[in-house]
């Protein structure tokens, strides 16, 4: 689980709920006309503008803002320092029994592709393919929460404008005003809380974990043609450590983890 995003929707929710208590409650702020504006609307709006299966697979996105997949870089460099070293000891083909256990299918198919005798180049296009392919699934994906959150704030103003109709016309009635009023505010607040609480924080933790999902393709892609190329594992070593921050490049061989 990711703390970092766990701690942030207790702080966010938790500070709402605890302003709206210590003021008049939260009964107050439960209008449901304006639920069904807000959140019925903006839901509406989103499969009108995105494919079913698109939308259907929302809540598998919006769960990977809490629990991603794991991206160990530092872990991956080892296992490919690992594999060339092996490679180099007992040739290129030695690596088709290691990676029948492997989980990782990038890593998998890229070095299946060495191990058949593809050209460097034909692997780096190939793998370079797959990687800008997976990114236009993802931006398209996180898209859909970004496209919620500019919903969510239109379907506000949208109840508020309803809210407000309801007001003028009922402007010779003192006593149906506060009521068209308190709609008319709480949809904009409910379109502001849904778009600036999940619709944008979850795009960008997405984006995030795009990123980081790119940069280690990117790296292993770079360790596969190193071990097709027979490269020395140090010199890989030190061209993988550079995909990571300063800090973090640590060398296997200087721990003595290398042998």
């Amino acid at each position: 689980m990711d703390i970092a995003t766990i701690i942030g929707f207790t702080v966010v929710f938790g500070n709402l709920f605890a302003a709206m208590i210590l003021g008049v409650g939260i009964g107050p702020y439960v209008d449901i006309p304006s639920m069904l504006i807000v959140f019925g609307g903006s839901i509406g709006a989103l499969f009108i503008s995105f494919r079913l299966d698109q939308m259907k697979n929302m809540p598998k996105f919006f769960m990977i803002a809490f629990k991603p997949p794991k991206q160990d870089i530092p872990g991956m460099i080892k296992k490919l320092i690992g594999f060339a070293m092996t490679a180099r000891k007992e040739g290129l083909l030695s690596l088709e029994n290691v990676l029948k256990n492997e989980e990782n299918r990038f890593l998998k198919n890229g070095l299946m592709m060495a191990i058949d005798g593809q050209e460097p180049d034909t692997i780096r296009t190939m793998l370079e393919i797959e990687i800008d392919q997976m990114g236009t699934r993802h931006k398209s994906n996180i898209s859909m929460f970004d496209q919620f959150a500019n919903l969510a704030g239109a379907m506000g103003m949208i109840g508020t404008l309803i809210g407000l109709v309801a007001m003028l016309l009922n402007m010779a009635d003192p006593s149906a005003i506060g009521p068209a009023m308190a709609v008319a505010l709480i949809t904009t607040y409910y379109g502001a809380v849904l778009g600036n609480t999940l619709g944008v924080p979850i795009a960008n933790i997405l984006n995030i974990r795009n990123d980081e999902e790119v940069l280690q393709n990117q790296m292993i892609l770079e360790g596969i043609i190193s071990i097709q190329a027979g490269d020395n594992p140090r010199n890989m070593e030190g061209k993988l450590l550079s995909f990571l921050p300063p800090k973090q490049r640590v060398s296997q061989f200087d721990t003595g983890a290398g042998g």
